[in-house]
């Protein structure tokens, strides 16, 4: 009986046309001509909608800073500082012109500039939102390929039914509920896990980092991990992969080189949406935690009335999710050059 071999080199017989193809220096173009475009019109309604919000809030800022014993004279006269008094067109194409030059004002409370208040409490927001998105693409991806795998074929079926279960529970629990219960838990109870310390800082490496990365981590890793569990499974069943098993392949090469692929370009979809609303569950967690990032700031911004704070913040947060858009895109594309937008990899 003869034995075949496959080469390492060579693909299985079936496979899809590969999905990491070059393309030109054409498509490429194009593609990011689009999504330049694409950026500057979320920055023209975010520029947009960061001014009138502030508009929807009801009191007067001048009210809340000359305090209550303040006269109509007092109040007035901080209006025209402030440029309150001015029509509203006026004020907006003041507002656009510095933010266009960098210039996001002064805070009315603090008399800083906002991009400086914003500076020292973006850290903190960035530091939790990037721990927690690598936990989540490290534990749900291989967690999501692991129970499909293991679950092939309708084996083991009570993993399949326990992994759905648990996940479907995890996922339905509130950020700031799952917050409150691992610090009652792990840090009130057992102990085993401190807070975060008063003196603090974005940069040190903490054990007090683990309880708000797992509460902003928890939903959306299993959200994604029952996605990648459904997608291996369709790609395990695909002729090419009973073809690469008939081969003999190893594991480690059968999944990684010909599963893994095929199943990322529905996988990054969906998690550039989930991971740009961790941003928002990130504000969230930090009131939870007490860490002073952009949540509990724009929070304290809307309190206060300190409109310039809460425009920066708003316009700043989302461009923030608009560039995580931007970077899954860049990876869909260099996962599969046929999300260039119709070009095809050679």
């Amino acid at each position: 009986m003869t034995t075949i071999t496959a080469p390492s080199a060579a693909p299985v017989p079936g496979a899809p046309a590969s999905r990491t193809g070059r393309a030109g220096a054409g498509p490429w173009l194009a593609f990011a001509r689009g999504r330049l475009i694409g950026l500057a019109a979320v920055f023209l309604v975010l520029l947009v909608l960061s001014f009138l919000i502030v508009q929807l809030i009801p009191g007067d800022p001048a009210v809340a800073i000359a305090g209550p014993d303040a006269t109509a004279e007092d109040i007035a006269a901080i209006r025209g500082t402030l440029g309150l008094d001015r029509p509203i067109l006026t004020q907006f194409l003041d507002y656009a012109g510095g933010v266009l030059t960098g210039d996001l004002g002064d805070s009315f409370q603090y008399r800083q500039p906002v991009e400086t208040i914003i500076g020292n409490r973006l850290p903190f927001t960035a530091v939790l939102a990037l721990h927690g998105i690598v936990v989540v693409l490290l534990v749900a991806v291989p967690v999501g390929m692991a129970v499909a795998i293991a679950t092939r074929g309708g084996r083991r079926r009570w993993l399949d039914t326990a992994f759905g279960a648990l996940t479907g529970f995890l996922d339905s629990v509130p950020g700031y509920i799952m917050a409150t219960f691992l610090v009652v838990l792990f840090a009130s109870g057992v102990g085993v896990l401190p807070l975060l310390p008063p003196a603090y800082s974005p940069g040190d490496p903490n054990l007090s980092l683990i309880l708000p990365v797992t509460a902003l981590a928890v939903g959306p890793a299993c959200t994604i991990a029952r996605v990648v569990r459904r997608e291996t499974a369709v790609v395990l069943g695909h002729d090419y992969m009973r073809t690469a098993r008939g081969w003999r392949l190893r594991p480690g090469t059968l999944h990684l080189k010909y599963a893994l692929p095929n199943l990322l370009t529905t996988t990054l979809t969906l998690s550039g949406l989930i991971l740009s609303g961790m941003l928002g569950g990130a504000l969230i967690i930090e009131n939870v935690f007490a860490l002073p990032g952009l949540g509990s700031g724009i929070i304290k911004a809307i309190l206060d009335r300190d409109y310039p704070v809460i425009q920066g913040m708003v316009l700043v947060i989302g461009m923030i999710a608009a560039l995580v858009h931007l970077v899954v895109d860049v990876l869909l594309a260099l996962v599969d050059s046929r999300n260039l937008g119709g070009a095809h990899g050679d």
